[in-house]
């Protein structure tokens, strides 16, 4: 079967990047998006785009599956809470109710190993699909986050993290860190409050300003001869078995391809489900916002007992963090940023709370096993890339260079362990 054209449906960087990396293999695309590429912030459409407001971590030390036994230790109940850093408001959905069980029941150490070992697969080679991008002409650069900063108020606490880091070795994966004391930290970052006593600096890690690097990467997209329909709400895809995929609007637009690939995050099953995609992929939304504190920092600083993320952008510092499971079209719930806020506020000096902006809450496509999807379907024109959870833009890229093979008859064996059809 000859793939000349393909069809991507979504225009965060999972999409963008699948349709860049089979650019690089001669494929024709078509990027179609029911919004367009995210990069405004005043977009009030925003909250729907995943990559906007990320903390924007390359940090492989960092990219973890989600489930795992520290979660049902901290109580299923606090779940519950509005201000707990994962939120799940009272509801009688019973796909978010099947969701949690399936969650809950992934929550073991053995789990949690299996799912490490595949994660150290996919992690030791994903900055390298980030170098591809930059070689290949995409003008927005990562940056190297050295010091990238852990930050704990007790030594306690930081011994989780580290015995977290033993799991990471244990299953094959590599972290280079160094512990710190007080004053080393505080050394390394003076914005650190004075209840902030222990530390773990990593090194090796990366970040990116995430609406300007999806900017980036679109535009060469656009430069290589691709198209990206804006506007375009994918509500069907017809593969009739004739050798060509419809790609169909909710207004009626049609778009004819040889092959198509979905990626619209939390809204993946609607499209994937007619495939034999049965997993399902729950909307886990992120908050964040920015301040501007006395003197930026220059690289990011990681709250893990806190679970905040805080990223410098140039001239601003994003702080982002939570995890709540509801509709992805939800509207912004003040209570999680104030939640931010508050668990924030005591760990980092000279910040004017108040002076905020930028608030944001945007969807991030979880599976129950903390996988994502990534491969074929039951069409041998359909293919899946989504469920990533909070690491869509740690693995968007390799996500792409892998499915790029996949489309073009060329799959990476590290494929099995994402197989959207499982």
């Amino acid at each position: 079967m000859t793939i000349r054209r393909v069809a991507v449906a979504g225009a965060g960087i999972v999409g963008l990047s699948t349709a860049w990396f089979l650019q690089d293999r001669g494929v024709a695309v078509t990027v179609v998006d029911r919004t367009g590429v995210a990069t405004d912030a005043t977009d009030p459409t925003g909250r729907e785009r995943a990559s906007w407001g990320n903390a924007g971590w390359l940090a492989p030390a960092l990219t973890l599956p989600l489930p795992e036994p520290s979660v049902l230790k901290y109580g299923l109940r606090a779940m519950f809470d509005p201000s707990s850093p994962v939120y799940v408001p009272p509801t009688l959905d019973p796909k978010l109710i099947r969701f949690l069980a399936d969650f809950a029941r992934h929550c073991t150490t053995r789990h949690q190993m299996a799912a490490l070992e595949a994660f150290a697969q996919v992690n030791r080679v994903a900055l390298g699909a980030y170098d591809d991008l930059a070689d290949g002409g995409v003008a927005e650069q990562t940056r190297d986050a050295d010091p990238f900063l852990a930050a704990f108020t007790a030594e306690t606490d930081r011994d989780r993290l580290l015995e977290e880091f033993d799991h990471v070795q244990a299953t094959g994966g590599e972290v280079d860190y160094e512990v710190l004391d007080a004053e080393a930290v505080h050394s390394l970052e003076p914005l650190l409050s004075d209840k902030v006593r222990a530390g773990v600096r990593i090194r090796g890690q990366r970040f990116i300003d995430p609406p300007r690097f999806v900017a980036s990467l679109a535009d060469a997209v656009r430069a290589r001869g691709g198209e990206i329909l804006t506007g375009f709400d994918v509500t069907e895809v017809r593969d009739p078995g004739n050798g060509v995929v419809d790609v169909i609007s909710t207004n009626g637009d049609n778009v004819s391809v040889d092959a198509v690939v979905l990626a619209t995050g939390a809204h993946l099953n609607a499209l994937a489900h007619d495939f034999g995609v049965r997993t399902l992929v729950q909307a886990g939304r992120g908050y964040s916002f920015s301040v501007v504190p006395d003197e930026l920092p220059k690289n990011p600083v990681y709250f893990p007992v806190q679970r905040v993320a805080c990223t410098p952008l140039h001239d601003r510092f994003r702080i982002a963090g939570m995890m709540e499971f509801r509709n992805p079209d939800a509207p912004l719930d003040p209570r999680r940023i104030r939640a931010i806020v508050d668990t924030t506020r005591p760990l980092l000096r000279d910040v004017d709370w108040d002076d905020r902006s930028e608030a944001w809450v945007g969807s991030r496509p979880c599976t129950a096993d903390g996988l994502p999807l990534i491969g074929g379907t039951r069409s041998p024109r359909v293919f899946v890339a989504g469920g990533h959870g909070m690491w869509g833009v740690a693995h968007g890229p390799l996500t792409g260079r892998l499915l790029a093979g996949a489309v073009t008859g060329h799959t990476d064996p590290v494929l099995r362990h994402f197989d959207p059809l499982r």
